[in-house]
């Protein structure tokens, strides 16, 4: 038997097996006939590995690990995303610590430096997925800028320009002025701020002692206002329809129009009208055929159509325009209230609803398919809740801004000809102009959102638009795990390109992760400094222990992570580890035999009884998504049952030299062989170098076999008589806890009722440190009951104890239960507590109420004893 080092120490185990994993290929796809895919939610090369992504990544590997010890061709593609506007932020804050720009730079070398940026990070990004331990194919890394996805994505603008879903036009977009670009809907955040409605005189214009009252949140978009609408139904306007009003500080005529979208019961029930910087008012425009005029440049300031609010920040024309209103007589009241408004996703900025010419995606004829994969079951959510989510957004859904004004990230292929005008949309460089044949072309200068090219992940990673093997084999790909912040942003527009482009589903499943939050529930940020960094983690406490963790807080909402659960399971790492030393050095005179059933102990038939149920429980779970059930089912047995019960009964048998301990030693190993097994998707290095020490043949954990139900029969006989056997040995025990026997000290007990065999008598004795075992025919004075049920009663003896004494002593002990019982009970019986209270709180509240309610029975038995 080879030798294991005296304590587990992950950091002495971890390099060297991955490092063995890669050299040997086992994280490249086996030649099995079915397959098992995932794709990677490739992550952003501007930050480094969060809590969010080791969940993320440690319930893909467990799934991947799981699906390849079935026996399937596992093939989890990993890779990285470009991220457009998070990259070039990034780069150009780098830039201006050295006191340089992009536009310095020119585009060409700013992508160039940007390039640089990414490979370093990539490259950084790898490393810390791998010391997570995730089985990867390395060969098959993809980046949504590569070579091949950029013919993809090109492919896919043009087939959809071709069909007519993609087009240019005018439209009220998200706009960054300090990203300096336009934003999908997806991409603004939005937040409740403090604000105010601004009460504003519109004077008509045949009698300037009359006026229309507006409320805006935004005086100083006034300068664009080309109507004033009211809702046609409103008894205190409808009248007034078709007049004119003098727009305020302009002093231009504007009509008042009538339109539903005014709501009555909102301000003043009178509703300004900016087309150009609103896109409700925008709608509004092109149904009334109004101007559009555009008061603000890309910098947010007010541009030459702002008179002399021309050059002022957007923030300081409101403070002037107000200053002014006020001194005109115009503004009648400020009301403060709260307002939501919409801010950039990546740098915070107020987003400006600005009128421009963007490309756009015709999303609605994409979306039909989409809807009816998710209703019809083609594609389902885990948990199911989320489907829910995902079909009312994408009912709801519109056109989808595609443009960019950026220089990081795939180029429009779209090229105008400067001599006459003509637009070409190719996959490739076009080369002279098709209409008039001039060279003189220049290509679209924007590039597309990030989401575009993420939207083809599953199949552009698999080689398409080529026909490879690789997609013939795995598309469509199996599972996508993946947050809930991005079922807008990404899966619901894979589903659509899955169809458009393949047509077919992308994935079969899609598991929704949870937050991880801290120990106290609050969001990880850096403005809190409550993060908790994985790699940090790592090193601490081991990768397996982390993973383990987090599979085993995937219930509920969100995770409240505390470091002190990733200690909890480092010591269960710790006890694997010592379990398999102790088999290992009682192997020394080990020889593997066929085990005849009939040579089997109890103990034998209900270990293997109880594994071959908990790998069929593990199954299920992981079938299911329920990784956290899986989990804990894999640490009760081998914790309680296998290390606690089944080690502690065998050790009599080791210390013999007969057929009975070599069947102990081939039961031990096919156990640990089992339990390792079902734990290495889990906890993959441990069970690696564990597995190894092992007397069993084969190159690696990685390419063995998931436990086959049938080596582990079931034996509901063997289970329910050593269930048995337990609740005995645990009577005993609590006995000698209440009448303060120390556990060193042998003790007699007797038992009246059927005979038990020689080796129930060995087990009682070996675990219950019980010195002798006679049978009575009736109770002895002076004892105390450990156990009784109709096949027999166990008693005690207490010797020579004052039993008047300990009777006294044990009433102590029995009002102190009756006074906490009485505590917890009032505790949850009040709703506000079960209201408040975390869930973990409660249920420890419930779980400490049932021991004292156990307990006071137990000592209720035992006084009830004594006095008799």
């Amino acid at each position: 038997m080879q030798d294991l080092e005296s304590k587990y120490n992950p950091s002495a185990i971890e390099k060297k097996w991955y490092r063995f994993w890669k050299e040997k290929g086992l994280f490249k796809p086996s030649d099995a006939e079915k397959s098992y895919t995932i794709v990677i939610p490739p992550p952003n090369i501007t930050g480094a590995i969060h809590m969010g992504h080791a969940l993320n990544m440690t319930l893909q590997d467990v799934l991947v690990r799981y699906k390849r010890l079935k026996g399937f061709s596992t093939l989890w593609l990993p890779g990285e995303d470009h991220a457009g506007i998070a990259t070039q932020n990034a780069v150009e804050k780098s830039l201006a610590k050295e006191n340089k720009n992009r536009h310095e730079l020119g585009r060409e070398k700013f992508v160039d430096i940007t390039w640089e940026w990414a490979n370093h990070f990539r490259k950084r990004i790898k490393q810390q997925i791998e010391v997570m331990g995730c089985s990867c194919d390395w060969s098959r890394e993809r980046f949504t800028l590569d070579e091949g996805l950029e013919s993809a994505v090109r492919k896919a603008f043009v087939l959809l320009y071709k069909k007519g879903l993609i087009y240019k036009g005018k439209y009220i977009v998200n706009w960054c002025s300090r990203c300096g670009t336009v934003l999908s809907d997806e991409e603004v955040e939005h937040e409740d701020v403090p604000s105010a409605f601004w009460y504003i005189k519109y004077p008509f214009a045949d009698d300037k002692e009359k006026y229309v009252v507006i409320a805006t949140t935004r005086p100083e978009t006034m300068l664009g206002d080309t109507a004033i609408a009211v809702n046609p139904s409103d008894e205190r306007y409808k009248n007034l329809i078709g007049k004119e009003v003098i727009l305020p500080l302009v002093n231009k005529k504007i009509k008042i129009i009538g339109d539903i979208h005014a709501d009555p019961e909102m301000g003043t029930g009178a509703l300004k009208v900016t087309p150009a910087h609103d896109p409700n008012d925008f709608l509004i425009g092109l149904r009334h055929d109004l101007d559009v005029v555009e008061i603000m440049d890309g910098d947010g300031k007010i541009n030459e159509n702002g008179g002399v609010y021309t050059g002022l920040d957007r923030f300081e024309a409101r403070k002037k325009i107000v200053e002014d209103l006020k001194d005109k007589g115009y503004l009648i009241k400020i009301e403060e209230m709260t307002h939501s408004v919409g801010k950039c996703y990546r740098c915070g900025t107020l987003i400006e609803p600005s009128l421009s010419d963007q490309w756009f995606v015709k999303v609605k004829p994409l979306a039909s398919e989409a809807i009816k994969a998710v209703e019809n079951g083609e594609v389902k959510f885990h948990p199911d809740r989320w489907t829910k989510v995902y079909l009312r957004w994408m009912n709801e859904i519109r056109d989808w801004c595609i443009s960019r004004q950026l220089w990081w990230g795939h180029r429009i292929p779209v090229w105008y000809c400067q001599e006459c005008g003509e637009v070409i949309c190719e996959e490739h460089d076009p080369d002279f102009c098709p209409k008039c044949g001039s060279k003189n072309l220049k290509q679209d200068e924007d590039v597309l959102d990030t989401w575009f090219s993420s939207q083809l992940w599953p199949f552009s990673t698999l080689g398409w638009p080529e026909k490879t093997d690789d997609l013939e084999k795995f598309y469509p790909t199996s599972t996508l795990v993946t947050g809930f912040d991005i079922i807008f942003f990404w899966v619901a527009r894979m589903i659509m390109a899955g169809y458009e482009f393949m047509g077919e589903r992308p994935f079969d499943d899609v598991y929704i992760t949870q937050l991880v939050r801290d120990k106290d529930g609050r969001k990880m940020s850096k403005s809190l400094g409550n993060g908790i960094d994985p790699i940090e983690v790592v090193e601490e406490y081991g990768a397996d222990p982390m993973r383990f963790t987090l599979v085993r807080l995937t219930h509920g909402n969100d995770i409240n992570l505390d470091v002190k659960f990733i200690e909890a399971n480092k010591k269960f790492a710790n006890k694997i580890w010592n379990a398999t030393r102790f088999v290992l050095m009682n192997l020394q005179d080990y020889k593997k035999i066929d085990i005849d059933e009939k040579d089997l102990e109890l103990e034998d038939r209900w270990i293997i009884s109880r594994l071959g149920d908990t790998v069929s429980e593990v199954e299920n779970s992981l079938d299911n998504f329920e990784f956290n059930l899986a989990a804990t089912k894999i640490y009760s047995f081998f914790w309680n049952e296998f290390c606690d019960w089944y080690i502690e009964s065998i050790k009599g048998r080791l210390r013999n030299q007969n057929k009975t301990k070599l069947v102990a030693q081939n039961v031990l190993v096919k156990i640990l062989d089992g339990s390792l097994k079902i734990l290495h998707p889990f906890m993959p290095f441990v069970t690696e170098e564990l597995w190894q020490k092992l007397p069993v043949q084969g190159e690696s954990i990685m390419t063995q076999k998931w436990p086959e139900l049938e080596d582990f029969p079931g034996d509901k006989e063997a289970e329910k008589d050593f269930d048995r056997l337990m609740e005995i040995i645990k009577g005993i025990r609590n006995v000698r806890a209440e009448m303060s026997i120390p556990p060193s000290k042998s003790i007699e007990i007797y038992y009246i009722g059927t005979k038990l065999d020689e080796n129930y008598l060995n087990i009682l004795k070996l675990l219950g440190n019980v010195l002798e075992i006679s049978k009575k025919d009736e109770k002895i004075r002076g004892s105390a009951t450990a156990y009784a049920d109709e096949i027999q009663m166990f008693y005690i003896f207490l010797g020579e104890m004052d039993l008047e004494a300990e009777v006294g002593r044990l009433e102590e002990k029995k009002t102190k239960f009756l006074k906490e019982i009485k505590m917890f009970e009032k505790k949850l019986s009040n709703g506000k507590f079960i209201e408040r209270a975390p869930e973990e709180v409660v249920n420890e509240n419930k779980e400490k109420l049932q021991k004292n309610r156990d307990d006071l029975f137990r000592i209720e038995k035992i006084i009830q004893d004594l006095k008799s």
